[in-house]
C-alpha cells in the first residue's frame, strides 16, 4: 500500500459577511487529496480534507514543502506497524522534516489539512466513520451517539439590523439549534448589547448565546465589555483580545466572573502550555477552542488534550472552532464537550450534511466512512473535481 497522488485544490468562501475585524469574502480554503493504489469498487481510495474555514487556502507551503516531503519518504516509515494504515504521526514528521520549532502559523494550517486527510483514508480504508477509527486511535471507545452543537453566526452585514439578526436566529431554531453564538466588536458597545439582548430574546436566556470578539479589544474595551456583559450570564464570551496576550486574558478572567472561551487561534501543544501557565484559565468553567485544521491536525489535537488534563481540566472543556463535519468526528472520537455549526454560512465547509442534526440541539456523524464530506452535495462537486 502506498501513496501515489497528492493534490490540492483552492476553494473559495461564499458569502460576503464580516466580523469585528475581517472580511471572509475574499477567504479560500485547501481541500487536500491523498490518493492511495488501494482500489475498491473499480476507483483508487483517497483520502480528503480541508485545513479550517475562516482563514486563507495553503497551496503554496503544499505544493513547495510538504506534498514534496512526503512523496520522497520511504513507503514503510509512514505505515501502522500491521500495514493498515498510515500513521499520522509518521506522516507529520516526514512532511515537519528540516522545518525549526516555533513559527507555526500557515505551516500548521497546511499540515493540519494533509494530516487530516490521512485519518480520512485511514478510515476509509477500514470502512468505518472517522469518529470511530479516531475513537479506537486514542482508546476513547465506546463513544457518544450525538454531542451538543451550537449554531455560529449573527455576522455583520451591512444590510442587515437587529430585525435581520432575529430573523436569522429563529431560522437557527427552525433547523433545531437551541444555542447561539454571535459577533461583538464591530459595532459601538451600546449596539453591541442591543444586539446581544434580541438575541437572549429569541433564544430564552443568556446562558444559551455566546459573543465572539475576535480577538479586536485591547485592555481598557474589553474590560469595559467585560462589566456589561457580566449582567447577562451568557454561555460564553470568546477572544476578547489577541490570542497569544495570556496576560490580558488573565486580566479579563479576574474582572469577569463568567465563561471565558479561546484557543482557536492556537497552533501547537507549547501555546497550549503557556495558556494554561499564564491565560487564568479556570478548570471547570472556561472553554479552550483548539482546532485540529488550524494546529497540525489531531495527533497535535490530542496532545493538547493530554496538556490540558495533566493540568486538572477536562476534555468536556473542549469545544473546537470550526463548524463542519471533520471537527464533528474529532469531538466524538476524542469525547469533547461539543461542536459548532455554520449552517448557511461559510459553505461549501460550513455545517453538517442532511441527518446529521437531531432537531434537539445535538448532531450526530453519520454512517459513511471517513468524515463523511462526500455526503454533502455543495461539498460533494468540489471533491469529485479533486480526484477527478
Amino acid at each position: 500500500m502506498k501513496i501515489v497522488e497528492l493534490r490540492e485544490c483552492t476553494v473559495p468562501l461564499q458569502g460576503d459577511i464580516a466580523n469585528s475585524l475581517v472580511n471572509f469574502s475574499a477567504h479560500t480554503v485547501s481541500l487536500v487529496g491523498v490518493i492511495t493504489d488501494v482500489v475498491r469498487n473499480g476507483r483508487p481510495v483517497s483520502g480528503v480534507a480541508f485545513n479550517s474555514i475562516g482563514r486563507f487556502a495553503q497551496a503554496g507551503l503544499l505544493q513547495e514543502r510538504f506534498f514534496p516531503r512526503l512523496k520522497a519518504a520511504a513507503v514503510d516509515s509512514l505505515l501502522y506497524r500491521d500495514g493498515s494504515g498510515f500513521d499520522p504521526d509518521k506522516v507529520v514528521a516526514s512532511v515537519m522534516a528540516n522545518e525549526k520549532p516555533g513559527g507555526h502559523g500557515d505551516r500548521a494550517a497546511a499540515v493540519g489539512g494533509l494530516e487530516l486527510a490521512i485519518w480520512d483514508l485511514n478510515a476509509k480504508l477500514a470502512r468505518e466513520p472517522a469518529c470511530q477509527f479516531i475513537a479506537r486511535q486514542f482508546n476513547n471507545q465506546p463513544i457518544q451517539d450525538t454531542v451538543p452543537v451550537y449554531a455560529a453566526g449573527g455576522y455583520y452585514h451591512p444590510d442587515k439590523g437587529l430585525g435581520g439578526l432575529a430573523n436569522e436566529l429563529r431560522q437557527y431554531q427552525d433547523l433545531g439549534y437551541q444555542d447561539f453564538k454571535i459577533k461583538i466588536g464591530g459595532a459601538s458597545l451600546t449596539e453591541d448589547i442591543k444586539r446581544i439582548e434580541a438575541a437572549i430574546a429569541i433564544a430564552g436566556s443568556g446562558a444559551q448565546v455566546a459573543v465572539d470578539a475576535n480577538g479586536r479589544f485591547d485592555l481598557e474595551t474589553a474590560r469595559s465589555y467585560a462589566r456589561e456583559l457580566g449582567q447577562y450570564e451568557l454561555k460564553w464570551l470568546e477572544e476578547p483580545g489577541d490570542p497569544l496576550d495570556f496576560a490580558l486574558n488573565r486580566e479579563i478572567i479576574e474582572h469577569y466572573s463568567g465563561v471565558i472561551a479561546t484557543g482557536e487561534n492556537l497552533f501547537s501543544c507549547a501555546d497550549v502550555h503557556n495558556l494554561i501557565r499564564y491565560g487564568g484559565m479556570r478548570a471547570g468553567l472556561d472553554i479552550f477552542q483548539m482546532d485540529p485544521g488550524l494546529s497540525y491536525g489531531i495527533t497535535e489535537l490530542a496532545r493538547m488534550i493530554k496538556i490540558m488534563e495533566a493540568n486538572g481540566y477536562s476534555r468536556k472543556s473542549a469545544y473546537p472552532h470550526g463548524g463542519h463535519m471533520i471537527n464533528l468526528h474529532v469531538v466524538l472520537g476524542l469525547g469533547l464537550a461539543g461542536c459548532e455549526a455554520y449552517p448557511g454560512v461559510f459553505q461549501p465547509f460550513g455545517g453538517y450534511a442532511s441527518g446529521c442534526l437531531d432537531g434537539q440541539g445535538r448532531v450526530r456523524a453519520g454512517d459513511a466512512p471517513g468524515f463523511g464530506l462526500e455526503t454533502k452535495p455543495e461539498l460533494k462537486t468540489w471533491i469529485d473535481r479533486l480526484l477527478a
